[in-house]
């Protein structure tokens, strides 16, 4: 079997039980899967769900922390709960873990960027298992509006994963929602994302201990295949189920990695950056980014939004508002707005000078 690079996503909903504490049972039969695969010398790294669910659990709450301090403090306590019970079912296939709490900004700049990844890369090779987590107790919107989905699909991009399996408590995506319908049937593989899909993965929802549901999980697979990595959503409660994925068997909803992948500067534009602001441009610039590889010139800007620096990243849409790239811009947002629909000829006069006739260089492009 080839060795293969694994990230292994596990989430709330798997391993909590309905009145929000922790299923110790799962929990111990997913990492007797994992030690499987581990010894069969596959590298693997985990991000898990969990912190806030085992706080839930040590406090007794009846109902999921509401403000964000409540939410902080639960996952406090709950996080080295989470981890000792990691560290007890490991132990006994004598595979040592780490702990890893990372918030957006480990991705967003560069240098902690690459502490985070030369620190996992060592630890893999000393054999090792990382287990990731949201670092809840500091990172404030990664509570509100951020999940582990997301973490996992750019930790897959990151440490160049061939594999990210997200494991929830349902067998995959469906094209209706499985609670409501009895019927609904599985779609056991995904060779595009398009628009349709995601229409269908927003058909279900989160529950009382998660923060995503389906839709967060297509929208990390879109992250993670873009990056070149193949993804797949499967129960983590059926036994055996990583060694079935690895034998290439039909389990859960496999999403094909694509084949024309992005560089790694241009998935840390496209998904490790922090968006500034926002750029509208015309019909034909569309085009010429998307059909012929070209890069943005102040004459298919229409309009700016939001204030940002030379350098920092904006999301560029067309003229319906449909995201179709991210980039690193040459001009800030007060130039941009001084010199969109004119032709480059034109910059020198209008800002005094020209460094760049791009507003975004291709080569600092990323196509979503």
């Amino acid at each position: 079997m080839e060795k293969r690079r694994i990230v292994i996503k596990i989430g709330s909903h798997l391993i909590t039980k309905d009145e929000g504490t922790i299923n110790q049972l799962v929990v111990k039969n997913i990492v007797s899967d994992i030690a499987k695969i581990y010894r069969q010398g596959h590298n693997i790294i985990i991000v898990s769900s969990g912190a806030i669910a085992s706080g839930i659990s040590c406090l007794k709450l009846k109902q999921k922390p509401k403000t964000l301090p409540e939410k902080q403090a639960t996952a406090a306590i709950g996080q080295p709960i989470l981890m000792q019970m990691y560290q007890k079912e490991f132990s006994q296939y004598d595979i040592k873990i780490a702990q890893m709490l990372l918030t957006r900004d480990d991705f967003q700049d560069r240098t902690r960027y690459l502490n985070m990844r030369n620190t996992m890369s060592c630890l893999i090779n000393l054999g090792i298992i990382p287990i990731i987590n949201e670092n809840d107790t500091v990172a404030v919107e990664e509570i509100q509006f951020g999940d582990n989905d997301n973490l996992s699909a750019l930790v897959a991009s990151k440490v160049d994963a061939d594999l990210l399996v997200i494991l929830t408590d349902v067998e995959g995506l469906f094209e209706d929602d499985p609670n409501k319908n009895k019927n609904a049937k599985l779609i056991t593989e995904v060779k595009e994302i398009t628009p349709e899909i995601e229409s269908i993965a927003k058909k279900t929802s989160g529950s009382f201990v998660g923060t995503g549901g389906m839709y967060s999980k297509v929208q990390a697979a879109k992250i993670a295949v873009a990056s070149g990595v193949e993804v797949v959503i499967a129960d983590g409660r059926n036994p055996g189920i990583l060694e079935k994925i690895l034998k290439g068997e039909k389990i859960g909803t496999r999403f094909f990695a694509t084949l024309n992948s992005l560089d790694a500067k241009k998935r840390w534009i496209a998904f490790g950056s922090k968006v500034k602001g926002k750029i509208k441009i015309d019909r034909g610039a569309t085009e010429a980014i998307l059909r012929k590889g070209k890069s943005l010139l102040p004459s298919g800007v229409i309009s700016v939004e939001g204030s940002f620096n030379s350098g920092e990243t904006v999301e560029i849409v067309d003229e319906s508002g449909v995201s179709i790239a991210r980039g690193l811009v040459n001009f800030s947002s007060e130039e941009i707005n001084k010199i969109k629909g004119k032709k480059t000829s034109e910059i020198s006069k209008i800002l005094g000078k020209c460094d760049f006739e791009e507003v975004v260089h291709r080569d600092n492009l990323a196509l979503l």
